[in-house]
């Protein structure tokens, strides 16, 4: 029997390997995190990319060179209805007009509410000209 018992004593220890129960916490806690930072922050980059597909849209269209300034900004406005932005008016675009050609351009921010007092600013500037 104390031969037994020797042998036992004397066995390496196991190591612990992998990570704890805190650690699996930490990187669910970091993963979550992540993932809503991202359901927050993906739809504003989403309307700025329809922004600047409008904004192409009407300074491709043919008529668009010859009509007045007015009459570009009610084709944002109509336009940015269809896709429900509302974070730029057409009083904010700026339209540029030379010879037969126009551009379009607008620079906005989108705050975001993180948590409590913690907001993200994100700024956009579209452009588009032919």
């Amino acid at each position: 029997m104390g031969a037994m018992m020797k042998t036992w004593v004397n066995q390496p220890q196991n190591k612990q390997r992998g990570i704890g129960f805190a650690g699996v916490m930490l990187v669910i806690a970091g993963l979550l995190f992540a993932l809503i930072l991202a359901m927050k922050i993906v739809p504003p980059y989403l309307h700025n990319m329809q922004i600047e597909r409008i904004f192409k849209v009407i300074v491709n269209d043919p008529e668009m060179p010859n009509a007045a300034v007015k009459e570009i900004r009610a084709s944002y406005t109509k336009r940015a209805t269809m896709d429900y932005i509302d974070e730029l008016t057409a009083e904010d675009v700026e339209v540029g007009k030379d010879g037969g050609h126009i551009s379009l351009s607008a620079k906005y921010s989108v705050k975001i509410p993180m948590a409590g007092n913690v907001s993200l600013v994100i700024d956009f500037t579209p452009h588009a000209e032919k």
